[in-house]
């Protein structure tokens, strides 16, 4: 009777194992979004806040110039499209963390990006340089 018991006890611990795969499943950042230099950038204003902004939004990068003191503030305003935008817009794709930007004129900028600081940050591994995301706090 012992035996039974134990052999039953092993088969139903054997059945009820599920393999977890939550740990496995890595998480995924997208670009979309509003994206300024890093204010440890050279060029930054006297603000530490970028004085250009890019919006990424459904297939268009937009970019913004900050024409003020209150750059943190206008860029909060902004919206993707407005008529705050300078002209012309280039068209992007984000495929596999990999971000294509037609650039114009036969130019285009293909890198990987790698995102941390929870997505807040950006690194481009061609050319070189990263962009954070508004308000996230990762500069």
């Amino acid at each position: 009777m012992k035996k039974i018991l134990l052999l039953s006890a092993l088969i139903l611990s054997f059945v009820s194992c599920e393999e977890d795969d939550s740990a496995e499943t890595p998480i995924v950042y997208d670009i979309e979004g509003k994206w300024l230099f890093p204010s440890d950038t050279p060029g930054i204003s006297d603000q530490g806040i970028s004085n250009t902004m890019y919006i990424f939004e459904n297939g268009i990068r937009y970019t913004y110039y900050c024409i003020g003191d209150d750059c943190a503030s206008q860029y909060e305003s902004f919206a993707a499209g407005d008529s705050n935008a300078i002209p012309g817009t280039n068209e992007y794709t984000f495929e596999n963390d990999v971000l294509t930007v037609d650039l114009n004129f036969g130019n285009e900028l293909v890198t990987p990006i790698v995102f941390e600081c929870n997505g807040g940050e950006a690194y481009f591994e061609t050319p070189g340089y990263s962009l954070v995301r508004l308000s996230s706090g990762c500069d």
